[in-house]
């Protein structure tokens, strides 16, 4: 039998935990699930990886991340849809994938509007960036930060591809855009869209013909496993999308929103050093895995895909492409 100063501590504990219990709620750590579709071999994957680290700790575990690679929370579709919704904390996204909420996002991923990636870094760390920001927060997503997807390159299995004609007849596997369909529409080729997670298996079977992405993808995703030609094009750059949902934002202190944005940040610069010392090592890696490369003529693809940008004129609006030709110059 408990003696009665063992019942009162007893009491007096349970009592202190009571009193104690509501506190203890609203100091609750954030909890966050980062998602992205790459593989873990990617700077992606890598940097994400380091970001949600130093987050951690120093937070102090108040904002605790983890990331989810290879599409574990969704496709890049269903990740935008959790994050408006809020059932996805966080995600590393292609930025073109952003169009179905947002049309104007397609314009950092309009073909050949960068001649150089430090053109494409200036717009989104400055004007450009904001603006597209500022459109995706009033769409419930929080940019945190802009890192790199890289130029990207077609791949096939038929012929080198040295100029637009030799694109005719391709069935080729595109993101799930109006642009970027409308993009290979032009230069003569039978784009189709796909999710990336079937894209492997689709090259294998032959339902495409040929793909495009950067380099770094090319590799970490095998696609030499399943695609003899690559094109360096480079037709396209694209971001990636740091993003956090808004619902999410709002339950983090202003103090740890500061260590968030400043891990953004570093771990972004750091990644964009990632793909850009990567390139030769990447090409001599495809090489050596029996993957064959030629050059394009470039001036006679810019030529062929000039009708996009005045196809796309009223999407954007005059102030947003004012913004970019500022960059572009």
């Amino acid at each position: 039998m408990k003696s009665p100063i063992t019942l009162i501590k007893g009491g007096l504990l349970a009592a202190s935990l009571a009193a104690f219990a509501p506190v203890a709620a609203l100091a609750a750590d954030v909890s966050i699930r980062l998602g992205h579709v790459l593989p873990e071999s990617h700077s992606w994957h890598k940097a994400a990886t380091g970001f949600a680290e130093e987050v951690n700790s120093r937070t102090e575990g108040r904002v605790a991340i983890e990331v989810f690679p290879s599409g574990q929370l969704g496709s890049e579709k269903e990740v935008i849809e959790g994050l408006q919704f809020g059932s996805v904390q966080a995600g590393l996204i292609g930025s073109g994938s952003f169009q179905g909420i947002e049309p104007r996002m397609g314009i950092i991923e309009m073909p050949y509007a960068w001649g150089a990636r430090d053109q494409a870094f200036a717009a989104l760390d400055g004007d450009l960036g904001v603006a597209l920001a500022d459109m995706l927060d009033g769409k419930g997503i929080k940019v945190l930060g802009w890192w790199e997807n890289g130029f990207r390159n077609i791949t096939n299995n038929v012929r080198p591809v040295e100029k637009p004609e030799d694109l005719a007849g391709l069935k080729i596997r595109v993101t799930p855009d109006k642009v970027r369909l409308a993009t290979f529409e032009g230069l003569g080729a039978e784009p189709a869209p796909l999710s990336f997670g079937e894209l492997y298996s689709a090259l294998q079977q032959g339902l495409f013909d040929a793909q495009e992405n950067p380099l770094a993808i090319i590799y970490s995703a095998s696609f030499f496993e399943v695609q003899k030609y690559v094109s360096l094009s480079e037709h396209i750059w694209g971001a990636a999308t740091l993003t956090m949902s808004k619902s999410v934002w709002d339950k983090i202190s202003a103090e740890d929103q500061a260590i968030v944005m400043e891990a953004a940040t570093s771990w972004g610069l750091k990644q964009r050093d990632m793909v850009a010392a990567a390139n030769d090592e990447l090409i001599a890696n495809l090489e050596a895995k029996g993957m064959q490369f030629n050059e394009v003529d470039k001036a006679a693809f810019i030529e062929a895909v000039d009708p996009i940008w005045e196809s796309q004129k009223d999407v954007y609006g005059e102030e947003l492409l004012t913004i970019l030709n500022t960059y572009r110059k």
